[in-house]
């Protein structure tokens, strides 16, 4: 069964038979009116819109229709390649581009060169010196609080 219902003209919600007011306006239309509370508004002249609990109000600030939105269409920043300080980008691009094996094996040779390199360095030092001590530098670590110049009050602090 089918209930014949009138629109609010101020809220915009139902107004069921028996309920509401029916208002004629100065210019011959009829406005229906849902509660007393829209009707004191009406008379006032206020504006629907600026109703927090009214439909005109929540269609002017878009609350309400969240089945009806769909999901933003997010830009995607492009990735850009950039020269390193060491290489430039053509050099990277054709390291990227080559084989995993290839770049094993040049690495085991500028090991295997480094090596040679390190091996001959430490044959003609181990000739050249003909010191008792294996290293010309030796090094004895103190700690801090156990005097010298600085004013910590050590055995070596003059300074009171």
């Amino acid at each position: 069964m089918v209930i014949n219902t009138e629109l609010c003209a101020l809220s915009e919600y139902r107004i069921y038979p028996g309920n509401g007011k029916l208002m004629i306006r100065r210019d011959g239309k009829p406005i229906w009116l849902g509660s007393s509370k829209a009707f004191s508004l009406t008379i006032q002249r206020k504006k629907a819109a600026k109703l927090v609990w009214t439909q005109a109000w929540r269609r002017l600030h878009k609350k309400g229709i969240t089945e009806t939105t769909t999901k933003k269409k997010r830009t995607r920043t492009g990735k850009v390649q950039r020269a390193v300080v060491g290489a430039s980008l053509e050099e990277i691009r054709k390291k990227a581009s080559q084989k995993s094996e290839v770049r094993t094996a040049q690495r085991d040779a500028a090991l295997k060169e480094l090596k040679a390199k390190k091996a001959a360095n430490k044959g003609k030092s181990g000739k050249g010196s003909s010191s008792a001590g294996s290293k010309p530098h030796s090094f004895q670590k103190v700690p801090k609080h156990m005097g010298g110049k600085g004013s910590r009050g050590g055995k070596g602090s003059t300074q009171r």
